[in-house]
C-alpha cells in the first residue's frame, strides 16, 4: 500500500506545537501543551511521535485512543442565573497527541487545498491568510457590481460548526 503523502517533518510538528497554549485546559489524558512540549524537545520521543502519524496515514487508521473525548460544562461568566443551559459553556476535551497529530494534518490539508485551487475564491472563513477584511472586500464588491447593473443586493450569512 502506498502513501499519499510525504512523511511528516519534525519542524511540522515543531511549529503546530509552538502555537498551542499553555495555559489551555488539560486534555482528556490529563497531559498538558507545555507537558508535550517537553516531550518533543527530546528529539526521540518527536521522531517516535512522527512515526505514529505516518503509520496511521499509511494504514488509514486513527487509532480508538485517539477518538476519546468528554466534555466539561463551564458556567459563563457574569450570568444573574445559572438556571439556563445558554448560561454554561461545554468544552470537548481530546487527546493531547491525537489533538496535535489533528492540527498537523489540517495544516497539510489546508496547504493541499490552496496549493491545487480545489476551494473556490470566495471561501474565506477559518483559512490562513483571510480574514474579516477580505470578506467585507469581497461584499463590497458584490454589491457595488450589482449596483453597476442596477440590482439589488441581498446576503444569506450562516455559519456551520
Amino acid at each position: 500500500m502506498t502513501s499519499l503523502w510525504e512523511p511528516f517533518s519534525k519542524n511540522e510538528f515543531r511549529q503546530a506545537i509552538n502555537k498551542c497554549n499553555n495555559s489551555s485546559a488539560p486534555r482528556l489524558n490529563k497531559l498538558m501543551w507545555y507537558h508535550l512540549k517537553t516531550i518533543l524537545k527530546q528529539d526521540v520521543c518527536l521522531t517516535n511521535i512522527i512515526n505514529i502519524t505516518d503509520t496511521c496515514i499509511n494504514l488509514r487508521h486513527w487509532p480508538n485512543y485517539f477518538k476519546c473525548s468528554s466534555i466539561v460544562v463551564i458556567p459563563k461568566p457574569n450570568k444573574l442565573t445559572y438556571d439556563q443551559p445558554k448560561s454554561f459553556c461545554p468544552i470537548v476535551l481530546l487527546n493531547t497527541l491525537g489533538k496535535l497529530i489533528e492540527k498537523i494534518i489540517a495544516e497539510r490539508l489546508q496547504f493541499l487545498i490552496v496549493k491545487n485551487d480545489f476551494i473556490h475564491p470566495s471561501q474565506l472563513g477559518s483559512l490562513k491568510f483571510k480574514s474579516t477584511t477580505n470578506a467585507d472586500v469581497a461584499l463590497t464588491h458584490i454589491v457595488q457590481s450589482g449596483w453597476v447593473k442596477n440590482k439589488t443586493t441581498s446576503i444569506l450569512v450562516f455559519d456551520i460548526m
